[in-house]
């Protein structure tokens, strides 16, 4: 042997030796057999015409299709290394992630409208964007690469992204099957290899550490492990290696449920119970079909509890708390609740059906809900509908969500305890929400965009982040303490038909060594149109600064030394502050953070130092004053336009006084190419149900005001007639002489299946006019 060939020897020798053998996976021997002998996907391949024709025809079909047709039009969006970058330059994550955004979403909308319309020429762009996509020098999201180490080749790691991409782009090779060039789906198993399951297979396996996610309990766990394991069932060959992704996936899912109480409450906020545990349901319906039902995730007795939580946390009818990292406004995906609706037999009337344009938003949906799955074959459920409970106790979470219940009252409450070391947390323990109608008047802000900032140490510099961007007190000038040792200790709850109370101990949630007590106590009350009376107790050993506060996404109004009104969204609430052991000062102060919502603070503070005080308010429904009984529309006088209004374009409309008193709506259309947009929010209605909206109209000079009126089903959908061009028709037009008052009275009929309406009126685009509008109300026709 020569001395080269036994240098060669001892360097193999050496490499062999530092790779483990892979481990006995008994597990995923036994999964093997139930897997199909080829790599399979989800739905059924472009071949299968009598499948996908069957959708083609339906509405949700054609629209996909139709926006597929009009992306061709849109160049594939450029994303240099540099956009990458700007992550670690200065923590920003929204320009990488816009632009990602729209390259990843064109596997999903051309591969699904290849396989309705199968025609070919979704191809070619689809095969361009995929080209792309493999040229990148990672998968990650920048804000999950804070090192450079996979931009620069140094470790393949797994995200999110990386994950549900080539998921997808595995999908799509198997969809398509060879419609996509050899060359094209030999790029995407070389990457979806490379990228997911390789690095995923040798972390299971232990030839490589464990990326952080397969032990976490949040919503990364059943992301990443959706995504991998999906990935790995559709483009590796061999049953017996699907299998060990089949495996890991069915052991460190598991962790996930563990990141939610007995009771299924998601600390992580509604916006990513959509995201994780929607992702828990595709990965349990996947292995589902893979396995030919054997194996069953939604079987485990901890996935039933989280699988209520949507409905469990909603406060009145489509309004929700934005606790945690959530965005104000969010809600349960339609979807994911249709499908566990029918899978638990929950019994809830708004989750029937599948809702068929909703399940077709993305590639893995589609496959998964739009097309037949493990539950098509059962019948449709016997269950008497559910009726919705006057309250939800998250009782190992701390949360209570208080519901007006059948009676008058239009008033609904969430409150929160629970600790400051929550998945996404804010410093919020004591914080609520309060409802009227479907607005949450006074309200938590929710997330605010993510930065660098956002998931570091610097997270709670962030005023929507820590205590002060929600309703609970400062003490001793300090805000609240982050921690699992910050804990509202839950007191009493006391619930009866007409009043529940729930009270907690605060005081472990301020390092303030002179604070003995700190107490809130909630009385939610449904006498009359509802109440919530909140009281702020505290004791110190010497005299300290202290105050409380109150949050709202509108505005304040001080209408006497102790009485504010707060309006937001179509509704107005009135708050009466009482103290005892001094006397109180107000600070309106505006939190501006790089948020969709800038909320206002109405901060109640001692004048003095206390050593024993106790702040109360008392929450309650109001109208306006002058505003008139019956009418449903809010504010047709514009007194408050900035709570009830949208005016659109300030150059196009804006609210003036007027010179007899009082304040009118001033369209001021002068442009030629473009009309007013201007919306009220929407009100309560009845469906095919007769009503008149009045008003008055002065013209200064033009013509062409369009009246119109959404209509809206509880799900939210607009129901109004659309014409070929997607125009509804208006209700009316606006007419009369210049330089007069002239009254309006233009009946109308909502169509079947309403429950929620709302104004909008418009300047026609060419139409150019100056008229004023003052004193609109919408009536029911008795």
């Amino acid at each position: 042997m020569t001395r080269a060939a036994a240098l060669l020897m001892v360097v193999v020798t050496a490499g062999c030796a530092q790779t483990p053998p892979t481990p006995p996976n008994p597990r995923a021997a036994e999964i093997a057999p139930m897997l199909a002998k080829q790599p399979t996907g989800l739905g059924k391949p472009i071949s299968d015409r009598a499948c996908w024709d069957l959708l083609a025809a339906s509405e949700a079909g054609a629209d996909v299709v139709k926006n597929a047709a009009n992306l061709l039009r849109t160049p594939l969006p450029e994303q240099p290394d540099d956009l990458f970058l700007e992550f670690s330059r200065n923590g920003n994550r929204t320009r990488w992630q816009n632009v990602a955004a729209r390259r990843r979403g064109r596997i999903d909308t051309f591969t699904v409208a290849e396989c309705l319309e199968n025609k070919g020429r979704f191809i070619r762009p689809l095969e361009e964007a995929i080209a792309a996509l493999c040229a990148e020098r990672t998968w990650l999201m920048p804000a999950h690469d804070g090192k450079l180490d996979n931009f620069n080749g140094k470790v393949v790691d797994i995200d999110l992204a990386s994950s549900a991409l080539g998921w997808r782009l595995g999908t799509s090779a198997w969809l398509l099957g060879d419609k996509l060039s050899a060359a094209t789906r030999a790029l995407i198993a070389d990457n979806v290899a490379k990228r997911v399951t390789t690095p995923f297979r040798d972390m299971i396996e232990g030839r490589r550490g464990r990326n952080w996610w397969m032990t976490t309990t949040n919503n990364w766990n059943a992301v990443c492990l959706a995504g991998s394991t999906g990935a790995a069932l559709v483009t590796i060959d061999k049953a017996e290696d699907r299998a060990v992704f089949v495996a890991g996936a069915e052991q460190y899912i598991q962790n996930f449920l563990k990141g939610f109480t007995p009771d299924g409450y998601c600390s992580e906020g509604m916006g990513y119970w959509n995201y994780g545990f929607g992702n828990f349901v595709d990965l349990a319906e996947t292995l589902n079909q893979a396995t030919g039902g054997k194996l069953d995730l939604l079987a485990n007795p901890a996935a039933k509890a989280p699988a209520s939580f949507g409905p469990g946390l909603e406060i009145t009818s489509g309004v929700y708390p934005a606790f945690a990292d959530c965005g104000v406004g969010a809600q349960p995906s339609a979807v994911i609740m249709a499908y566990l609706n029918k899978r638990f037999d929950l019994g809830l009337a708004q989750y029937a059906q599948m809702p068929a344009r909703s399940a077709m938003g993305d590639l893995v949906s589609t496959l998964l809900y739009a097309l037949p799955n493990s539950l098509s074959a059962k019948p449709a459920t016997t269950v008497a509908a559910a009726v919705r409970p006057v309250r939800t106790y998250f009782k190992d979470a701390g949360i209570l969500i208080d519901r007006p219940g059948d009676g008058g009252c239009r008033l609904g409450v969430a409150l929160k305890g629970g600790n400051n070391n929550e998945h996404h947390n804010h410093n919020d323990v004591g914080s609520y929400v309060v409802v009227v109608g479907g607005s949450p008047v006074l309200l938590d802000p929710g997330a605010e965009a993510y930065t660098a900032r956002t998931f570091s140490s610097r997270r709670y510099e962030s005023k929507l982040l820590n205590s002060f961007g929600h309703a609970v007190p400062r003490v001793a000038g300090k805000l609240q303490a982050e921690g699992a040792e910050s804990r509202g200790k839950v007191l009493a709850a006391e619930f009866g038909d007409q009043a529940d109370t729930y009270r907690l101990d605060l005081a472990s949630c301020y390092r303030v060594p002179e604070l003995t007590r700190l107490e809130r106590n909630w009385v939610f009350s449904r006498a009359a149109e509802g109440s919530l009376v909140v009281t702020d107790t505290v004791a110190f050993t010497s005299p300290q600064s202290f105050g409380t506060a109150m949050i709202t996404a509108g505005s304040w109004k001080q209408i006497a030394p102790d009485t504010f009104l707060a309006g937001y969204a179509g509704e107005v609430v009135q708050v009466k502050i009482a103290v005892e052991g001094g006397e109180f000062a107000t600070d309106i102060v505006q939190i501006k953070e790089e948020s969709s919502v800038q909320p206002y603070r109405l901060g109640i503070e001692m004048t003095k130092p206390v050593t024993n005080a106790a702040i109360t308010m008392t929450i309650t429904p109001a109208r306006l004053p002058g505003e008139t009984g019956g009418s449903l529309l809010r504010d047709g006088s514009f007194e408050t336009a900035e709570w009830f209004w949208t005016l659109g374009a300030a150059d196009l409309a804006k609210v003036e006084a007027l010179p007899e008193g009082g304040q009118a709506l001033h369209i001021t259309d002068a442009a030629a190419d473009r009309g007013t947009d201007i919306n009220s929010t929407r009100m309560d209605a009845a469906g095919d149900r007769s009503y008149v909206f009045t008003g008055r109209v002065k013209h200064v000079k033009g013509a062409g005001i369009g009246v119109y009126v959404n209509c809206y089903d509880d799900s939210g959908n607009r129901l109004n007639p659309i014409d070929g061009n997607g125009n509804m028709a208006p209700i009316g037009t606006l007419s009369g002489a210049e330089g007069k008052w002239v009254d309006i009275a233009i009946p109308f009929k909502t169509p079947a299946g309403t429950t929620r309406m709302a104004l909008w009126i418009h300047s026609f685009n060419g139409a150019q006019v100056d008229a004023y509008l003052d004193k609109l109300a919408i009536m029911p026709v008795r």
